[in-house]
């Protein structure tokens, strides 16, 4: 039986990653803090490894007297009150991680990292708009964006078998950002920024889990793979879906200006500093807002990997708000 460790694993895309390991019969090994929910990890053959990723020695010790077939590195954050908490957490945890399995994992066969499109920023934004390509500099634009581009160059040369993964914005069942959009519409407001013309990109979660477990064994080793459902989108789409599957309520649709929404997310910034909680406006997502091309070349995932998307929006979006009224969400 093969033996998989999968860190972040009681997180948003960590908790759909197991449910899928464990359908494939797989010795499923958990990578969680001792703070973690386990809200959706409760199947009886799920084991629990407490990780500390904020230190190698640790990891070490707690990797000792385990040997891993693979390893998904799926933790991470995606937004903090304290900016330089994403480099202590989604790169220096990376770092002390793979110094630990280097040094305790002789039998790893491939370490799968969940990377983001983010890292490439705001490019090729000159209208018609062209896919972000594998040969493009990356230019991060946030701090999330950056701490996942320094874990990636990190991983160059590190001696272990990996693949990177970047997949553009993840939507599904128990995600909790996109879900603020459908919040709001059902509070009536749909609301938007910039008036220049917006391409947006997405993929379902389970498209994600996919192209993980294709992952495991395909592709070269040191490669990295953009993922979408392989369609383009405007900024409107979304929100469209969303209240088709909500029964139509009625919706005020307000479209801001890029400078507007610069006071409200360095407000909701500034806020996130004083309390200590973050805010969903902050100045991440700002520059994510306000990028318009999130158009990228899934071509090599699909030629290398044999990904194919099975997810596209209007079904995602079908299925996720059917699970938010399902569960209480909504």
């Amino acid at each position: 039986m093969e033996k998989i460790l999968i860190t972040g694993a009681s997180g948003f895309i960590g908790s759909f990653l197991v449910e899928e390991a464990i359908e494939r019969g797989m010795d499923v090994w958990t990578a969680v803090r001792g703070s973690s929910s386990r809200q959706w990890l409760q199947d009886s053959r799920i084991h629990f490894l407490e990780l500390d990723l904020s230190s190698a020695d640790r990891l070490k010790g707690q990797l000792e007297g385990h040997q891993f077939d693979y390893v998904v590195h799926a933790a991470g954050v995606t937004k903090c009150a304290d900016k330089r908490d994403f480099q202590r957490i989604n790169t220096e945890g990376t770092r002390h991680l793979v110094e630990a399995l280097k040094a305790t994992q002789t039998g790893l066969r491939r370490l799968v990292y969940l990377s983001s499109l983010s890292i490439f920023g705001a490019i090729r934004e000159r209208q018609p708009y062209e896919p972000i390509t594998e040969s493009d500099t990356p230019q991060p634009n946030t701090e999330y964006g950056r701490s996942k581009l320094l874990a990636e160059q990190l991983l160059k040369d590190c001696g272990l078998d990996y693949v990177v993964l970047r997949p553009t914005g993840v939507y599904g069942p128990r995600e909790r950002d996109y879900f603020l959009m459908a919040k709001s519409i059902r509070g009536h407001v749909d609301f938007a920024a910039g008036f220049k013309r917006q391409d947006i990109t997405f993929v379902y979660v389970r498209d994600v889990v996919q192209a993980v477990f294709l992952a495991l064994h395909h592709g070269d080793t040191g490669r990295a793979y953009f993922l979408s459902d392989g369609e383009v989108y405007q900024s409107t789409t979304f929100s469209d879906l969303i209240i088709d599957e909500l029964g139509h309520p009625w919706c005020l649709r307000l479209r801001a200006p890029i400078w507007l929404l610069r006071a409200v997310t360095f407000c909701g910034e500034y806020w996130g500093r004083l309390t200590g909680h973050v805010s969903a406006l902050n100045n991440d997502k700002y520059h994510i807002l306000r990028q318009r091309n999130w158009q990228c070349d899934i071509t090599p995932a699909e030629r290398e990997l044999g990904y194919k998307p099975q997810w596209k929006l209007e079904r995602g979006v079908k299925e996720t708000i059917a699970w938010y009224k399902a569960n209480g969400w909504l």
